[in-house]
């Protein structure tokens, strides 16, 4: 009997709803189990249920923002898990936090097509 191989569970969080809708499409036409949440506080609730390979994360939310979703999740007790920023923003400020608190990525949307952002995942995924 053959194992079936599971498939990797990436987290969309952004609040943005045509930005969201894209980046599952696109994940998952790529092969990805993709979950959404369209602030940090719903991706919070999410990751009671579910431990994500990665966690695409918008930093200026509704609610609970990126940074304050990391405080919040504290990645040192989710240490396979894999953060991307994603955001419009580049606030040099923010990007040292995020790192600080352990995104492994930060991209700007406006440069990231979405096949950049696939081979982001695919790289993403082999570095864990």
């Amino acid at each position: 009997m053959v194992k079936a191989e599971l498939k990797p569970v990436i987290l969309v969080v952004e609040d943005e709803t045509s930005i969201n809708e894209v980046y599952q499409l696109v994940l998952s036409r790529a092969g990805y189990e993709v979950r959404a949440a369209f602030d940090g506080q719903e991706a919070l609730e999410l990751l009671e249920s579910i431990e994500p390979d990665i966690i695409l994360l918008d930093l200026r939310m509704p609610k609970v923002d990126g940074l304050e979703f990391l405080r919040k999740y504290d990645l040192k007790q989710h240490p396979e898990v894999k953060v991307v920023i994603l955001s419009n923003y580049d606030a040099e400020k923010d990007i040292k936090e995020a790192h600080k608190l352990g995104a492994s990525r930060y991209v700007l949307k406006a440069w990231s097509s979405p096949k950049e952002l696939e081979l982001l995942i695919k790289k993403v995924l082999q570095e864990k």
